[in-house]
């Protein structure tokens, strides 16, 4: 189970799309089955004699609410991007969960990233989509409906991590580092590859990384520059714009990379190892 911190977005119908598999649609109403929790002052938008299947259109526009209804809300370093999303697979070996364990894998996920405070009711709101085999994606909006914006975690990414590690063993599931214990030498090959992967992963951690204080850097001053009277300005805040998705696309890749490492591998029996190692070139 490796949860992932995607680039928070302006908009929450791509994240959605990508947690559906499909794009959006007026028409589709998306029950229990899909959308599996949500932030409990959801209540209050809801009616007793309502209809409390929405369609994916209708979800979207739900989360996108405060961000229109506050305008000038922002993050600390002036950032408007207020859409968070969080994708979480589990291993391809892995059983099927039920309704009800996804449900509160999805609780305990929301509550690690520091997106649900237990007891607040009028904190962000966020939903927990299940709509493809094996995958749960969490997204939400940072923007209080007071127009606060929610600090998240420092430590974002290491929290989820650690709490993916608890649900794997609450809930049985097959461990990132899992290896057979007669294999010292493997189990030893993937702890190296778990600590470089950590040190990936903290690189790459969109919260936290490094390249992403430098990529909000460069942001912000491509933002700057482009306030500024003439051509020159505008062309060095397009070129600074490139700089900063390059640095995204960084991240993207040794993202991957980490979550390669840890990654199982297939290991051969010692009796085939043997044999391969007498047979003639």
């Amino acid at each position: 189970m490796i949860p992932r911190l995607h680039e928070r977005t302006h908009r929450p119908h791509d994240p959605l799309e990508e947690a559906l598999g499909r794009p959006v649609s007026p028409n589709e109403g998306l029950t229990e089955h899909t959308i599996i929790a949500h932030w409990p002052g959801l209540d209050y938008f809801t009616l007793d004699d309502e209809q409390r299947i929405w369609t994916s259109v209708q979800w979207a526009e739900h989360l996108e609410d405060p961000y229109l209804e506050h305008p000038f809300a922002a993050s600390p370093d002036d950032d408007r991007r207020a859409i968070l999303h969080l994708d979480i697979r589990l291993h391809p070996d892995d059983r099927e969960l039920t309704g009800p364990e996804w449900a509160e894998v999805a609780q305990r996920l929301a509550r690690a990233a520091g997106i649900e405070i237990p007891g607040k009711e009028h904190g962000c709101r966020w939903i927990a989509v299940q709509a493809q085999p094996g995958r749960l994606d969490l997204i939400a909006n940072l923007i209080h409906l007071d127009g606060a914006w929610h600090a998240l975690p420092a430590d974002n990414l290491r929290r989820l991590a650690q709490e993916a590690r608890r649900i794997e063993q609450d809930l049985h599931l097959v461990p990132v580092r899992s290896d057979p214990p007669s294999r010292p030498a493997v189990r030893a090959a993937l702890t190296a590859s778990a600590q470089l992967a950590t040190i990936l992963t903290q690189l790459a951690d969109e919260q936290a990384g490094p390249l992403a204080a430098v990529r909000g850097l460069v942001e912000h001053t491509s933002h700057r520059i482009a306030r500024q009277p003439g051509a020159a300005g505008t062309d060095t805040a397009h070129r600074l714009e490139l700089i900063a998705r390059r640095l995204y696309a960084i991240q993207q890749d040794l993202d991957t990379t980490a979550n390669r490492l840890v990654q199982p591998r297939a290991v051969p029996a010692p009796d085939a190892v043997r044999h391969n190692a007498h047979r003639s070139p």
